[in-house]
């Protein structure tokens, strides 16, 4: 039975970002990434710096731990990482063993690799890097897996872009453009993840600055602005 790097489980929780925002969920979160994001909030799941953390564990391993933290207290699973979207066959099985259990999974990756289990997932958020990432998009390949989720019958899917400037704020745009269909989500970036304390009035005044941006655009009427609502309420904590 193929395994799952896990790095850390928690919850339950409140999801932050994107489509599902508010929903109550278990996170999951896997080891490994293929990209390197200069602003990445989770940069322990792929940089070595907690690979002592990793632990190979079986969908049926995943599952227990979840109940042992939470019991009944949850219908949702987020698996997130780094970019859980590396891992094949384990996570096939992880997801239909949770959806038989009458839990639905949601799952966000950046939309650089097709895996054939995308299509069972409940809840599925493309998240492209802007510029500030310092990661370069390949549209081809993108385009690719836009086209496969979309005639794969995914339930719920959406794309959601970070913006840290007006750079990303034009890449954003290119994006919804790209895939005008598909629900779209745009989201201030986090500028200082190690930052201790409150950060929620940095981060409100960053999000007034996206708002005033999407009220005066019209390529942005359908667009919808979200704050990472984890890290007003908790900040930069680990786990929340």
């Amino acid at each position: 039975m193929s395994k799952i790097p896990v790095i850390e489980m928690f919850g339950p929780t409140i999801q932050g970002e994107g489509a599902v925002i508010g929903v109550k969920t278990m996170f999951v979160r896997t080891y490994g990434c293929d990209y390197r994001c200069s602003w990445c909030d989770s940069a322990f799941t792929w940089d070595g710096s907690a690979k002592d953390k990793v632990r190979m564990l079986s969908a049926d391993d995943i599952i227990v731990e979840l109940t042992e933290l939470a019991g009944n207290n949850f219908n949702c699973v987020t698996i997130s990482g780094g970019n859980p979207a590396l891992i094949g066959e384990g996570m096939m099985d992880l997801i239909v063993k949770l959806q038989e259990r009458g839990i639905k999974v949601a799952i966000e990756t950046q939309g650089s690799k097709w895996q054939d289990w995308l299509s069972r997932v409940d809840m599925l958020t493309i998240s492209p890097k802007p510029p500030s990432s310092g990661m370069t998009t390949d549209w081809s390949v993108l385009d690719t897996l836009m086209s496969r989720i979309k005639t794969g019958n995914v339930s719920s899917y959406s794309l959601k872009v970070v913006v840290f400037g007006d750079e990303d704020y034009e890449y954003a745009r290119t994006v919804h453009e790209r895939y005008p269909d598909v629900p779209f989500y745009l989201q201030t970036g986090n500028e200082d993840v190690t930052e201790e304390g409150d950060i929620s009035c940095r981060l409100l005044g960053r999000l007034e600055w996206l708002f005033n941006k999407v009220i005066v655009d019209p390529r942005m009427n359908n667009a919808r602005v979200l704050p990472q609502l984890h890290a007003l309420i908790w900040h930069n904590k680990r786990g929340k």
